[in-house]
């Protein structure tokens, strides 16, 4: 049997294989003002090349590089339920400065790697409008990225993302945990929901075993389930910016996958005879989680080592700088509740203690 290319006398071209040139090219266009509004002075050149320039900031003296790289994860699944796809991107970009900042580095460029299989342009820009927004919200140039189409690969509607963050900082500025103490305070920052981890268990419970309407309003949210689900990640880049440059942030622990169980304990050095002690009474658990304990049957533990509970970060503070660091991070606009102490412990890698 003649091939459709024998029929009509022409060759086969790219886009009859799936991938359309085109539709790149014009993304590209539509999405120079996005990038244009997160530009930073340091940033060198334009949109189009095979890659970005960028120079350090002026004022550091030692000063070092800090790199991350992440990405959404499943809650992408969301947003193609609900062809939502203006906030992943926020995501993204807080998933990468969010780890950053913990250290006391400045968020300096990012780059996004965006994956699909048959480009719609709408949708691509609608994420890369995302991208902007959190690159905006944490200071930070988008100076590049890889759209890649490829077909047969996704699910149609289904694309991935991942982001790559470099950042700056002063070398005797870097924060690591060596001055925690005894007595030193958690600080823990109001988060948005989820933010970007445990949606697989999330989708389990919410639309496979109770099989809840996205569209709904549920009362106790004051939303749809939707709009709570696929609300993005808070950003905590000025706040801690601002408390890492007053030199009171002597530890830093962002709440990802793991929870309040793995990622407390990452801000104490590797051989310190130091544990971390958490009040789970010492702030309101938003009701989100509640209703996911509630309706999956989720234990109290496993609850603590997936989700952050509505913590989304952990600052390690003087105990007498308390009131100063919640002015500083209250400034900011953050939820700032003292959550926990630093205690004495008999070894190193002591896990977090619960008390109620």
């Amino acid at each position: 049997m003649a091939s459709q290319s024998e029929k009509t006398g022409k060759g086969l071209t790219y886009r009859d294989a799936g991938v359309d040139i085109d539709a790149g090219e014009a993304l590209v266009e539509r999405i120079r003002s996005h990038v244009k509004r997160t530009l930073r002075p340091e940033v060198i050149g334009g949109l189009g090349g095979f890659a970005g320039l960028c120079g350090l900031p002026k004022g550091y003296k030692n000063p070092l590089l800090v790199a991350c790289t992440d990405g959404v994860g499943t809650k992408l699944k969301l947003a193609f339920l609900m062809n939502k796809h203006d906030t992943v991107g926020i995501d993204l970009v807080a998933m990468n400065v969010n780890d950053l900042v913990v250290g006391g580095g400045e968020p300096l460029l990012f780059l996004d790697y965006f994956a699909v299989g048959r480009l719609d342009v709408g949708v691509a820009e609608q994420v890369i409008s995302g991208i902007a927004d959190g690159c905006k919200q944490a200071g930070c140039a988008l100076i590049g990225g890889e759209t890649a189409e490829l077909p047969g690969f996704y699910a149609d509607g289904e694309y991935d993302l991942a982001g790559f963050c470099v950042g700056v900082v002063e070398k005797d500025k870097i924060v690591d945990g060596t001055t925690l103490e005894p007595g030193d305070v958690l600080l823990g920052l109001g988060s948005t929901g989820f933010h970007s981890n445990g949606y697989s268990l999330v989708r389990r419970v919410f639309l496979e075993e109770v099989r809840l309407d996205l569209g709904s309003r549920v009362d106790e949210l004051g939303c749809t389930l939707g709009e709570a689900l696929l609300r993005p990640t808070r950003i905590y880049v000025r706040g801690l910016r601002r408390l890492a440059a007053s030199g009171l942030m002597k530890g830093a622990a962002h709440i990802t996958g793991g929870g309040l169980v793995e990622n407390p304990t990452r801000m104490v050095p590797a051989q310190a005879k130091l544990k971390l002690q958490i009040n789970l009474g010492a702030w309101p658990v938003p009701p989100l989680f509640s209703m996911l304990a509630r309706l999956g049957k989720v234990a109290p533990a496993e609850m603590r080592r997936t989700f952050n509970m509505g913590i989304g970060m952990i600052v390690a503070v003087p105990a007498g700088a308390v009131d100063a660091a919640q002015s500083i991070l209250e400034l900011e606009g953050e939820k700032v509740f003292a959550i926990g102490t630093v205690l004495r412990a008999d070894q190193p890698d002591a896990p977090v203690e619960f008390v109620s």
